[in-house]
């Protein structure tokens, strides 16, 4: 059976895996009773998800023409001789209205009917909720014949909640089991003989010389490591190297006059640590979005473009992250849209490796927590977007997904949004394998 890829606009793509087999008609019957029969409508209703009568009742509302489809024996006809290719221009039109995406043009979406009687088409893909025109005659018949209902989805939804509930129980199995063992580590500590907070420390009869004067930092630290060796070998011993316990430390073992130098010293460090702003009043990430910027508006050229990226300063994902604020920076909307029209710079920032399209992935995800607005809706479209755009690719997409969830920002909007097109990228692999 010839097939032929879903929707005009991807007719020329030769690895598009959404297909339908191509339409057969035949004329049937003579004079006022002659026929157009749709022989293979069962077929192409199957790879759209789509009722048989739908198609059929479409056909017979745009040419004014009666029809009717035959549960019972599949056939499809509408009054009429008609032209195949006249009704495949009107399956098109059905497949632009009722099967595509109007967010990305995916056509694998359900028919979703609202309290308000409102036809909606929901995205496997990206999760874009789509608004059919209601002034479309195909409506009615739609709302009064409403799709069956997957009897799957609501044993997913099952496994789903069972699974959840199962990794809450696991977490708090896992929280009781270390509660039960700090508790034996605390009794077999108190019977050797070691204090509660953790430190023990032996009394030496040092002269009132070596008392009253300050001792050095580096001394103190190696009595106290030769203290803590004496003691039992299979404690391991944390220190707190906060800003605040090294206050509390130097002021203990220091006299007035060298806390007060050391302290200032330490306050030095912590300043030099903090980004300093440049000449402008602009930070190194700033300056380096800027950069981008005003080569991207030169137009430079894909390679041009790599060995610019590589000789800009700062890490590798400090470039990254620079390079899509320089993009998505300033667009209220339509963030996939905008990402498409500069794909070949992400092209060229990603060619050196898989690494370097873990490092996009992140800087959307950095950028999506600066803005916190749509572009956080968006993500979906825009990793979809770079998937078809073969910039990223679904291993990666995945991983890093698996990655953010099990990170300490587990609970960040991106991860809600993403998850329909990660899901989605799923089921399609698996569709594949059993393929």
């Amino acid at each position: 059976m010839a097939l032929q890829n879903i929707g005009a606009s991807n007719s020329d793509d030769a690895f598009y895996r959404y297909k339908m087999p191509r339409m057969i008609t035949k004329i049937e019957g003579r004079g006022n009773g002659i026929k157009t029969n749709v022989v293979n409508m069962v077929d192409i209703a199957k790879a759209l998800a789509r009722p048989a009568s739908y198609t059929t009742k479409y056909f017979g509302c745009e040419l004014g023409a009666q029809s009717k489809f035959d549960e019972k024996t599949g056939t499809s006809h509408v009054n009429g001789a008609h032209d195949t290719s006249k009704l495949a221009g009107l399956l098109e039109n059905f497949i632009k209205k009722y099967v595509q995406c109007y967010g990305c043009k995916n056509p694998e979406t359900e028919v979703l009917i609202t309290k308000n009687q409102m036809i909606q088409l929901k995205c496997a893909a990206c999760g874009f909720l789509s608004d059919v025109d209601m002034r479309d005659k195909l409506t009615t018949f739609i709302v009064k014949n409403p799709p069956e209902v997957k009897k799957g989805s609501k044993d997913k939804k099952a496994m789903r909640r069972a699974e959840k509930e199962r990794l809450k129980e696991g977490e708090a199995a896992d929280e009781e089991l270390k509660k039960i063992k700090k508790d034996v580590k605390k009794k077999v500590l108190s019977k050797d003989g070691v204090s509660k907070t953790g430190s023990t420390r032996k009394k030496s009869g040092s002269s009132d010389e070596e008392q009253n004067s300050p001792p050095r930092i580096k001394d103190v630290k190696k009595e106290e490591d030769d203290d803590e060796d004496d003691d039992d070998d299979d404690i391991q011993w944390q220190t707190d190297t906060s800003l605040e316990a090294a206050r509390q430390s130097i002021q203990e073992q220091l006299n007035a006059v060298t806390a007060s130098m050391v302290m200032i010293s330490t306050e030095e460090k912590e300043k030099e640590k903090k980004p300093k702003a440049t000449e402008n009043g602009k930070t190194p990430h700033m300056k380096l979005v800027d950069e981008i910027k005003e080569n991207i508006k030169t137009g430079i050229k894909a390679n041009e473009f790599r060995s610019f990226l590589g000789s800009l300063s700062g890490t590798a994902q400090e470039v990254m992250n620079a390079l899509y604020e320089a993009v998505a920076c300033g667009v209220e909307k339509g963030f996939s849209k905008e990402v498409m029209k500069k794909k070949g710079y992400f092209a060229a920032a990603v060619s050196e490796g898989e690494d370097s399209q873990l490092l996009l992935l992140r800087a959307i995800e950095e950028f999506c927590k600066k803005t916190n607005g749509f572009a956080v809706k968006e993500v979906a479209l825009v990793l979809k977007a770079l998937y078809d755009g073969d910039v990223l690719e679904e291993e990666n997409i995945v991983q890093w997904y698996q990655e953010g969830l099990a990170g300490s920002n587990k609970s960040s909007s991106v991860w809600k949004n993403a998850e329909p097109f990660v899901d989605w990228l799923r089921s399609a692999e698996s569709e594949s394998d059993e393929e």
